[in-house]
């Protein structure tokens, strides 16, 4: 028997992948996975693709279903996780996929989100300079937004080596539909993607303040467009260079130097441009950077499956580190093609 874990809000793409790494984790064992109207209904109803967790039911979401568990996971809708941690033991370790806890600033949370502001935990992002250790010694943490660390991993070591400004960030990113969620949603319905792209949010993601918070960035612009693809983010992101002559090599040399350990955040080679296919199933984000020849603005480019270092993946990355284990442990950097 290995360390024990739930899973709130198993039911869901977020939590159906939590389930598909957990089952290749060999450090972890599933104890309890809950759903909303799912409860009472076989775990391979959902997920067919999970066949094994055949035997596997899904209860109710309450506190006493998940209070056993060494570590707990909420991949809840935005908003419904501080109900539920405030009725769990402070002792239990709790790791949660939705934005209750990210923010540090209330007005923040309140113009983007609405509501009660339920405090701040750790950040969950490992690859930022410090977190590594603060995550490790923390019981709470908030994993990050799945377009959050496609902007955050090749913006924020530039603008912390001064190489770009922090004013006047331009953001528009690609998602595939399971960014959205699994309830049923008219625009999400397959005639209406199919052979169509569309923004959303524009000018209010939810997902803004939480990149200037990570990045140091202060003023940012984002576009956020729904891709007819399941899953996957293609985030291009434009930003002022602090010096004028800027050469896409010292760009590239910045981000040389802050992912040359990292396991999960790949410098492509020069020339070659992320893919969101290549990035499938995986752990992995995959960078680029350009500077434009007309404005001179840096332009980086990104790719990551949502799914996994935009949730689920990046959610075992962070466990991993809160209960002592190997941070790569039941993950990939390994897409899956075709």
């Amino acid at each position: 028997m290995g360390i024990s874990v739930a899973v709130a809000g198993a039911s869901g793409y977020a939590g159906g992948e939590l389930l598909r790494l957990l089952a290749g984790h060999p450090d972890l064992d599933v104890v309890a996975a809950t759903a909303h109207s799912q409860a009472g209904q076989p775990a391979t109803d959902t997920h067919p693709h999970l066949i094994s967790y055949r035997d596997l039911v899904f209860s109710d979401t309450s506190a006493d279903v998940l209070a056993g568990a060494d570590l707990i996971f909420l991949a809840l809708p935005h908003g419904a996780s501080a109900a539920l941690v405030a009725q769990l033991p402070d002792r239990s370790k709790v790791l949660d996929l939705g934005a209750d806890f990210r923010l540090a600033d209330a007005d923040a949370w309140q113009r983007y989100y609405g509501g009660p502001h339920a405090g701040t935990w750790t950040y969950g992002l490992p690859e930022l300079p410090g977190r590594r250790a603060v995550i490790a010694a923390s019981d709470r943490v908030a994993n990050t937004g799945c377009y959050a660390v496609s902007v955050i991993t090749g913006l924020a070591p530039l603008i912390a080596a001064g190489v770009v400004e922090a004013e006047d960030v331009v953001v528009v990113a690609a998602s595939g539909t399971s960014g959205a969620g699994r309830s049923a949603k008219i625009a999400l319905l397959g005639s209406e993607v199919m052979a169509d792209l569309s923004a959303y949010k524009v000018g209010a993601h939810q997902h803004v303040p939480e990149i200037l918070q990570a990045t140091g960035a202060r003023t940012l612009s984002m576009t956020p467009v729904l891709a007819p693809m399941a899953r996957g983010i293609l985030a291009t992101v434009t930003a002022r260079p602090s010096s004028s002559g800027l050469r896409v090599e010292q760009v590239r040399e910045v981000l040389a130097e802050a992912y040359a350990d990292e396991p999960f955040v790949h410098l492509l080679p020069d020339g070659r441009q992320p893919h969101t296919a290549a990035t499938l199933g995986s752990n992995s984000v995959q960078l680029q950077a350009a500077v434009d020849l007309n404005s001179g603005r840096v332009i980086l480019t990104s790719a990551l499956d949502n799914l996994g270092k935009g949730a689920a993946g990046q959610a075992i990355q962070n466990a991993n580190l809160m209960l002592g284990l190997d941070e790569t442990a039941g993950l990939s950097a390994n897409g899956v093609a075709p």
